[in-house]
């Protein structure tokens, strides 16, 4: 399928790469915050086992992706309702 393509061509030329070994690189890497992952979340979920019957979880799971927050906002609905 990709066979009559032409590759790229690249217009580079080494010199025009910096050298990220010089000291000014080398003292913005050095200083850098390393983030990684998922940033943070203001409201977090605590994690937790719950025994629920069958027919209930599967009710959900129907519904498709998201089913445990829709779990969780029918938790939040019937505390509201209390």
């Amino acid at each position: 399928m990709t066979g009559s393509k032409q590759p790229m061509a690249i217009d580079s030329d080494e010199d025009e790469a910096p050298d990220l070994a010089a000291p000014r690189w080398r003292e913005k890497f050095d200083h850098a915050k390393v983030r990684r992952g998922r940033p943070p979340a203001e409201l977090t979920k605590i994690s937790t086992t719950i025994r629920l019957d069958a027919d209930v979880v599967e009710a959900f799971r129907a519904g498709g992706a998201g089913w445990q927050s829709r779990i969780n906002a029918a938790l939040r609905e019937w505390l509201a309702r209390r």
